[in-house]
């Protein structure tokens, strides 16, 4: 390997600019105490986690901050009912497959595993309440103010919070950061109930394994929560009304060998098909389907249907009206480069807004506005955003797809590696999958990085680092990885990219 990079030294051509996630100058003549004893700098109208970080990082640059939360407990969506419970299911039921499966035989394991499914919900539970109770901690020791109650804007500069005991308490502030997430898209014509018909909150506590799961939508909550019931016994039909899973975002051929993947694992996938119906008959939902044409009509049975068409932003009761702010068609809160609304001191970020509802892009909206109103200037590269499903393979992606360079008219190269050919993968006997690079023909700048192996979430995040530093594809390869790991595909794919040939595969 030493020699090898000797070799190649002399082609070392040039070094991309380098860019950064924040870049933030903040004021040294603002004056960060309140007007008054009882006025707030900050209120921040939701606790998930693009609220109770930018709570968190105002309260650090030494504004007073005060944090309105509904709910009994922190964390909003992605703690209480959305990414964490999910993780926990996702990565307990996967070791229960692999001991029921024949992977652990394979390994010479020898185990006559038994599935408790109350007490795999319990370490879910368990872990979801330490994180919660975890923010409730960070925001206290940070000085942030706690109000539980329905937050609602009842002036540029002017929130007022009802209780659950129907009391009203009105908080004067200079800014207000709306951080209120989003809530399950509902589906026509189907009521769910969270027992047979199912949000993706009811099917993260269902109390037994149903015999049919089907899901209306393949894709992210779709495709992870049918993978948990899958492992645990369920047979899962997926209906997708696109011609691909993985939903908006994902590289095709990522996406094609995701898919093959998951039928092996044995998910039936319904492409090009929708839903035009569901109703409770006796102890079983039949579920009414036809292809995107209209011509064709099928009806399929399950115990327990999982309707999961994507999430919507949440914005009820929030008082929007009484400042003049609108919602775009796509009932999203319209925001500037800065975060800011029409009406100058209110600012909103996470799911309410443009751009991907994820966790992390809130979490980092939530830094910028807080930065931004304490006098800073900072900024957000959305191309530079990263994507995961949590399945088994995982999926991660960044930046462009190889459809979208083409629909732009973008010269580039692509470099491919699979983890059939990498010495870590192969010893831990989980070989499915590749990284995908996209670098730019005439550049050779990183443009794109898409994953599906195991431990693509992670490894993902070595290609954030490089796009946000603006690196080519040379710049990744020449960087050294340690041996053996899973993250030397990724190296090999980027010289793949940048010189036409991996190593270790040919």
């Amino acid at each position: 390997r030493g020699g090898f990079i000797s070799m190649m030294a002399s082609l070392h051509v040039f070094k991309k600019p380098r860019l950064t996630l924040y870049r933030t100058v903040l004021s040294a003549s603002r004056a960060f105490s309140s007007s008054s004893a009882d006025a707030n700098d900050v209120v921040v109208i939701g606790s998930g986690p693009g609220g109770y970080v930018a709570a968190i990082k105002a309260a650090q640059l030494g504004l007073k901050t005060t944090c309105v939360e509904k709910n009994a407990t922190l964390g909003g969506t992605c703690l209480n009912v959305g990414c964490i419970p999910s993780k926990a299911l996702l990565n307990n039921s996967h070791l229960y497959h692999m001991a029921t499966s024949e992977d652990f035989q394979m390994r010479g394991i020898e185990v006559e595993p038994k599935l408790n499914l109350a007490k795999m919900m319990e370490q879910k539970s368990a872990s979801v309440k330490a994180l919660t109770l975890g923010v409730a901690t960070l925001l206290k020791s940070n000085k942030v103010n706690r109000i539980d109650g329905h937050g609602t804007i009842t002036g540029a500069n002017q929130v007022t919070v009802v209780k659950e005991d129907g009391s009203k308490e009105v908080l004067e502030t200079k800014n207000i950061i709306i951080a209120t997430g989003s809530e399950v898209t509902p589906f026509p014509g189907i009521d769910i109930d969270e027992e047979a018909i199912v949000s993706s909150t009811g099917a993260l506590s269902l109390s037994k394994v149903p015999e049919r799961l089907i899901l209306i939508g393949a894709g992210v909550i779709g495709l992870e929560l049918g993978s948990v019931w899958s492992r645990l016994g369920s047979k899962v039909t997926a209906v997708e009304f696109l011609g691909h899973v993985g939903g908006a975002g994902i590289d095709m051929e990522i996406s094609k060998n995701f898919q093959r993947i998951l039928k092996k694992q044995g998910l039936d996938i319904v492409l090009q098909h929708k839903v035009v119906g569901a109703e409770k008959v006796g102890g079983v939902v039949k579920v009414s389907i036809e292809n995107v044409k209209g011509d064709k009509k099928q009806e399929l049975e399950c115990d327990v249907l999982l309707v999961c068409v994507g999430r919507r932003p949440y914005t009820a009761k929030l008082g929007l009206e009484n400042v003049g702010i609108e919602l775009d068609k796509s009932g999203r809160i319209p925001v500037n480069e800065k975060l800011a609304t029409k009406v100058p001191s209110i600012y909103a970020i996470g799911d309410v807004i443009h751009g991907p509802m994820l966790a992390h892009k809130a979490e980092d909206e939530g830094i910028i506005c807080a930065e931004t109103i304490a006098g800073g200037s900072s900024h957000l590269d959305y191309n530079c955003v990263p994507s995961v499903i949590y399945t088994h393979p995982e999926v991660g992606w960044i930046g462009k797809t190889e459809e979208q360079l083409k629909a732009d008219g973008v010269p580039y190269v692509v470099g491919k590696f699979p983890f059939a050919a990498n010495s870590r993968a192969k010893t831990n006997a989980d070989t499915d999958g590749l990284v995908k690079i996209l670098g730019h023909k005439d550049t050779d700048q990183l443009l794109g990085a898409h994953i599906i192996g195991g431990g693509a979430g992670e490894m993902i995040n070595e290609a954030a680092l490089a796009m946000e530093y603006g690196a080519s594809c040379e710049d990744i390869a020449r960087v050294c990885h340690a041996h053996p790991t899973c993250s030397e595909a990724f190296r090999e794919a980027n010289l793949a990219a940048f010189s036409g040939k991996a190593i270790n595969f040919s």
